[in-house]
This record gives structure tokens, sequence and C-alpha cells, in this order.
């Protein structure tokens, strides 16, 4: 699981450590949904322990197979605080035409691209100023 989280007008990035050949790409924060859990509930937890973040799940923006089975990605948004970094080597908050100056770990590019549409998109709201 995924977490395409957006706060004004922004998608927050994170640099993985590891494995080696992953390290220094970035992705969208997430994890593992554990025996029981839902999809969303997997996502608020895995953005608590990863972010310290408060987050609300939304909509699916996309899903792609990787090695394990198939990466589904949420549009999230933070309920109320911030983030602060607890596992990744950096994060980042990217503005539209900062999303590609990262290097995005393979998987993860289509959905980055497929993002970077709708933020185009005026009629969305995100990153239009409205809050």
């Amino acid at each position: 699981m995924g977490a395409a989280l957006l706060h004004e007008g922004r998608l927050l990035a994170a640099r993985r450590t590891s494995p080696p050949e992953l390290a220094g790409l970035w992705e969208f924060p997430g994890g593992k949904v554990e025996p029981g859990e839902s999809e969303a509930a997997a996502l608020e937890r895995e953005c608590r322990e990863e972010l310290g973040a408060d987050v609300e799940v939304g909509t699916l923006l996309g899903e792609v197979d990787v090695p394990v089975g198939t990466l589904r990605v949420y549009r999230t948004t933070l309920r109320r605080g911030g983030v602060e970094n607890r596992e990744h080597g950096a994060l980042r908050w990217l503005n539209r035409a900062e999303l590609f100056e990262v290097d995005w770990i393979p998987v993860d590019l289509a959905l980055v691209r497929l993002l970077a549409n709708e933020l185009a998109a005026p009629e969305c709201g995100v990153g239009s100023g409205e809050r």
C-alpha cells in the first residue's frame, strides 16, 4: 500500500535507504497490510509509524504490478499536524513543477505521472489554493 500524501498542492516523496538496489530512489510512503486490517487502516497506521502523521485515506490513485503482488496507492491528506522523518533517508514536499526533480522508483513513476496530470487540472482543487 502506498500513500500519495497531498498537502497544500504538494506531494510528499520519501527517499529509500534499502534495499541497496533501490536506496536513494524516491517513493510513496506506505507499507504492508497486516492480517485482519483494511487497506485504509493499514495506510493510516503506516503513516503514523513512518511519518508521525495523522492522515485521511481517500480514493484509489492507481495500482501497479510489483514482484510481490500489486501496489495500490491511495490519495491521502493530512488531518492535522505535519510529518516527521522516522524511517526514510529524506522527505520532500514536491509541487507539480518539482515532481520529476527526484528519481522515483520505477513502479511509482506511472502513478506520479497520473498525479501530475490531476494536479494540472484546475477543477481538482489540489494546488489551486483551495483548502
